[in-house]
């Protein structure tokens, strides 16, 4: 079982992400990740059971680092990504947060998260919820980074586009 100072480290940590996409923070919420970060959206197989392997299943969004993240980043900061002209406003909120120590040096966070989406365009909005998983590690500052997050998106029926700040 993890110490309330991992706990308390590991809730901060999900809390700052949460608040860097709403706040559209996109270079402080990159940096919260490792450089070899895996993001992962997995589909669902059928009612019950969601898809296993990104690198041979249908994934709704899959980045294998921190790379791939800042190239979506890019796109919408540029305004590359015309689905997302103009940005969503997003409200996430996490809870439910459960740190279980996965080895010596890393931590894996279960948690609940729900986004709030507005389509300013549209005058549309919708909400998301999902079951998060967050693999942290120290990064070279000696803090805890994202070294994967796994979100699992429970309702999965999908009105509009998704990206990595609207789930």
């Amino acid at each position: 079982m993890a110490d309330d100072a991992a706990v308390k480290s590991a809730s901060e940590l999900l809390y700052r992400e949460a608040l860097y996409l709403d706040t559209h923070a996109w270079k402080d919420w990159l940096d919260l990740f490792q450089e070899d970060a895996v993001f992962w959206v997995p589909t669902w197989k059928d009612d019950g059971e969601p898809t296993s392997d990104p690198q041979a299943e249908l994934s709704l969004i899959y980045c294998s680092s921190r790379d791939q993240l800042k190239e979506r980043i890019d796109r919408v900061a540029s305004g590359r990504s015309i689905a997302s002209l103009p940005p969503m406003r997003t409200a996430h909120t996490v809870s439910n947060v459960l740190v279980e120590e996965a080895e010596a040096q890393a931590l894996r966070v279960k948690s609940v998260a729900t986004t709030h989406v507005y389509n300013i365009k549209k005058r549309e909005q919708n909400v998301f919820f999902s079951l998060q998983e967050h693999l942290l590690r120290p990064g070279q500052d000696g803090r805890l980074a994202i070294a994967s997050k796994k979100l699992l998106l429970l309702n999965d029926y999908i009105p509009r586009m998704i990206d990595f700040y609207t789930i």
